[in-house]
């Protein structure tokens, strides 16, 4: 049995893979699971296989993305649901690269993590300059590019994420005429819907030029272009004072050895009675390294933190934690739905880019969901305030509060 059978033998016991070599031999493993698809893999060369021995996830994604790693039956995100469903994460699975290449990519990872300024704008351009359209055809019109917040997992996508838009909102206690600075602004839907439904004024803040473009453009075409404005601007360099500060979908890109400077500067910039709202992608075990497909093809310089390393970067401001929420599997039903509107949408997508970078997003996609349906990341949403009191003592206000949004 080659070194591949065997290892990939050893991953999948539930469910069926098979796989077909070069040379045209064909092995199957597992057995049927009515909760697993089946999935049948071809290798289109030899040389492919000791690259996914090596270095399994981005080995594989390379050679899907380079159609050396053919999908014959099912498509890329069964195979990715099969061979995570084998190895959850609360049974300590998962697909690791070889002794070496992981310690190699671990100095690489902490080095390029650090994220100085002058780095950070490089890196969110790398993802979020590509193309509009392309968000278009699989984000939701408000192009909410973040996890959504399922009340019902049945929930189509834009209810989905004008649920989550009202849940932070109620979390920010807004009165009429506060103050919010939203860091990470993205396109400005959520700085929009904050100041439309309590009238807030709103200053949004992005390192990226596309979605400064976009945000501005919705801002004066709303007729609210003085109340919610728009800075090309990192984080750091942000002056004044602010009744509420919201960041969604941002801190994953500030780096561990700035969590500190972060939170120090939210505080100087939160008024007395300030509250402000984190939303995050993390990592439900202990800090660790960025996947090295999402480093080089998706997201350089960016990491999902543990919560002891976010409790970390507050400790020591003097800012209250007043709450804390975690969304498990939220992320994963948010990707199911991009993922069906991309593979919707290939032949536009193909006629943006090319047949490579189509693979590469579903890829991309597909193993995002799976981190979150059976992987160790999750969405933390936390509450911070400057005064003891300024929160109320129950959570009730939320459900209260996010009902009379929605009204």
């Amino acid at each position: 049995m080659a070194l591949i059978d065997r290892f990939l033998a050893r991953q999948v016991k539930r469910g069926q893979l098979t796989v077909i070599h070069a040379d045209g031999r064909r092995l199957t493993m597992g057995k049927p699971d009515p909760a697993l698809p089946d999935v049948t893999i071809r290798f289109a060369d030899a040389g492919v296989t000791g690259r996914i021995v090596r270095h399994p996830a981005l080995g594989a994604a390379e050679a899907f993305m380079d159609g050396r790693l053919v999908i014959e039956q099912g498509d890329i995100r069964d195979l990715v649901s099969l061979l995570k469903g084998n190895s959850p994460w609360e049974r300590g699975g998962g697909l690791h690269p070889s002794l070496p290449v992981r310690a190699a990519g671990a100095l690489i990872h902490r080095l390029d993590r650090i994220n100085m300024a002058r780095r950070s704008k490089r890196n969110v351009a790398h993802h979020y300059d590509l193309s509009g359209r392309l968000y278009d055809l699989f984000l939701d019109a408000d192009r909410q590019y973040s996890c959504a917040y399922f009340t019902d997992p049945a929930n189509p996508l834009e209810q989905a994420q004008a649920d989550k838009k009202a849940h932070i909102a109620a979390k920010l206690l807004l009165k009429p005429g506060m103050t919010v600075l939203d860091i990470g602004c993205g396109w400005g839907g959520m700085a929009l819907y904050l100041h439309q439904k309590t009238g807030a004024e709103v200053l949004g803040v992005t390192l990226s030029e596309e979605q400064l473009k976009v945000a501005r453009a919705r801002a004066e075409a709303a007729g609210v272009a003085d109340k919610v404005r728009f800075e090309l601007i990192d984080y750091r360099h942000v002056t004044g004072k602010f009744d509420r500060i919201v960041s969604v979908g941002m801190f994953e890109h500030v780096g561990p050895a700035h969590y500190k400077a972060f939170f120090r500067q939210c505080r100087d910039l939160l008024a007395d009675d300030g509250v402000m709202l984190l939303h995050t992608i993390g990592r439900m075990g202990g800090p660790g390294v960025t996947d090295s497909f999402t480093t080089k093809y998706i997201f350089p310089g960016g990491y999902n933190p543990a919560l002891s390393e976010i409790v970390r970067g507050y400790e020591g401001t003097r800012l209250f934690p007043t709450d804390v929420e975690v969304l498990r599997v939220h992320y994963a039903l948010t990707i199911d739905h991009w993922y069906d509107r991309t593979v919707a949408a290939k032949d536009q997508i193909v006629a943006l880019y090319d047949e490579r970078f189509y693979r590469l997003w579903t890829f991309y996609l597909a193993g995002a969901a799976a981190a979150f349906r059976t992987g160790g990341m999750c969405n933390y949403q936390i509450q911070l305030s400057k005064q003891r009191l300024t929160v109320p003592l129950t959570r009730d206000y939320i459900g209260e509060a996010e009902d009379a949004l929605r009204g």
